[in-house]
């Protein structure tokens, strides 16, 4: 899949590009019914939240097969290459959930803030590209994003290791403030299958979930590879140090999945 012209002209401006129906229900279903699989394992790589609810599961692409698939999807490993002009790797990989009434609420931050901080990335070449595996309504916590704010570069942050299981190099109110009095924000919602890519230096946060709704989100952090991190002061299921270029597979590379799954369960 390439980015059009006006695509990209929307991605430089607003720092955002929703692409609604980019996956099927058969492709979903499939997705939605591994990641239930892997909230459900005692691994190192899923984190939770202080109820026991499943926040995060890292690396879900090295150990499950589904998720392998998607990490190297050509709907998303193609356009931010092209964007790039360059091969990716995967930086991160992540399914992060809002549990129904117990997802609780990701700070205001910037994820390059992070990247260069803690795993010594040179730029903002690398992005993350999110697929919605629930619907991401208005009020189950969705992404809410301050366009344009992608614009003013690195900002100053402080180390939060206390809101949240998850530590965050987060933004101070005044910072926020300020930059929704020039952009506004926005909270992009759909239904199963749409995908969001948003830059690096995109200012986001999401609030907590507090409805019967789930909201699970898988985000591939694809990175241009002559940027490649040169700090590895994170685990590496975190923070991946295999740097080779990914190879995109086949476009019905899920179906394939699904359809093998359907015929082992008969």
């Amino acid at each position: 899949m390439k980015m059009t012209d006006e695509q990209r002209r929307e991605f430089d401006e607003r720092g955002y590009l929703f692409l609604p129906n980019c996956f099927s229900d058969l492709e979903v279903a499939a997705l939605r019914e591994e990641a239930e699989k892997i909230y459900g394992e005692d691994r190192k790589e899923v984190w939770r939240e202080s109820s026991g609810a499943p926040r995060t599961a890292f690396a879900a692409h090295t150990y499950n097969e589904a998720f392998r698939r998607l990490g190297a999807h050509p709907r998303l490993v193609e356009p931010v290459a092209q964007l790039f002009g360059e091969p990716v790797y995967m930086h991160q990989f992540k399914i992060n959930a809002k549990a129904p009434f117990d997802g609780e609420v990701w700070q205001w931050h910037q994820d390059y803030g992070t990247w260069a901080r803690d795993d010594g990335m040179p730029e903002p070449r690398a992005m993350n590209i999110a697929v919605f595996l629930d619907e991401v309504m208005a009020v189950n916590g969705p992404l809410m994003f301050i366009p344009k704010s992608h614009k003013s570069g690195v900002l100053e942050a402080g180390h939060d290791l206390k809101t949240t299981s998850y530590p965050l190099w987060t933004l101070d109110k005044e910072t926020v403030t300020r930059l929704v009095d020039e952009g506004g924000i926005v909270a992009p919602t759909g239904k199963p299958g749409s995908v969001l890519m948003f830059h690096g230096n995109l200012v986001h946060a999401s609030p907590p979930n507090i409805t019967p709704y789930p909201r699970k989100i898988v985000y591939l952090t694809l990175c241009a590879v002559s940027n490649h991190i040169t700090k590895f002061t994170r685990e590496d299921w975190i923070a991946h140090r295999d740097f080779t270029p990914i190879e995109a597979l086949n476009d019905d590379c899920l179906v394939e999945f699904a359809a093998s799954r359907r015929e082992a369960a008969e």
